[in-house]
């Protein structure tokens, strides 16, 4: 018997194609566990990106993605895939924060100067991208993570507190403390919004 998937537009069937290639996965069927790498890892890496060191991505992402292969056994196939995910990606950067702490490292980052009105578009581009990374770092990590899965990944807010296993009621509370330090700071650094 053949299985016929139809494309939807609708969150719950890419949810659906998830837990299938996760049911796949689990069978031994490489190739879904590879489907299910290929539909997140982008997105795992972004958040990365916005919680750790950038010189640490690439191992990162293979990390998060081997404690998932190791742990699909254990995943309860009522949940969500895509927020099983993030919250093993949760754990990857909360590791790799402590293991920074340890051993500090400085940032790679942009040259840093202000701009002129002579500078391209590109240019004054990268420098908000720089005060905006050099902002992230300045928050806790507890403030900086509900603030780059809300306001960068569009991760819904009911999600995160699931992710992060704390009440919504904490999620919207360090959203709004994460934005008003992120203001203060570009206060500072003179950008006005």
């Amino acid at each position: 018997m053949q299985v016929i998937v139809l494309p939807t537009s609708s969150n719950e069937s890419h949810s659906e194609s998830d837990s299938f290639l996760v049911r796949r996965s689990l069978q031994g069927d490489h190739q879904s566990f590879q489907e299910l790498y290929r539909r997140h890892h982008t997105r795992v890496r972004a958040i990365l990106f916005q919680l750790c060191d950038a010189s640490a991505i690439d191992d990162l992402v293979q990390d998060v993605f081997l404690r998932a292969w190791k742990g699909l056994p254990k995943f309860r196939q009522s949940a969500q895939f895509s927020t099983w995910l993030y919250r093993i990606t949760w754990n990857v950067a909360s590791d790799q924060r402590q293991a920074a702490a340890r051993h500090r490292t400085q940032l790679q980052t942009l040259t840093t100067h202000a701009p002129t009105r002579q500078e391209s578009p590109d240019v004054l581009h990268l420098h908000y991208q720089d005060l905006v990374q050099r902002g992230l770092q300045e928050l806790s990590f507890e403030h900086r993570t509900v603030l780059v899965l809300h306001d960068l990944e569009e991760v819904p807010q009911k999600e995160i507190a699931e992710i992060l296993t704390i009440p919504l009621g904490t999620v919207k509370s360090r959203l709004f403390h994460a934005r008003a330090a992120m203001r203060k700071y570009l206060e500072r650094e003179g950008i006005h919004l």
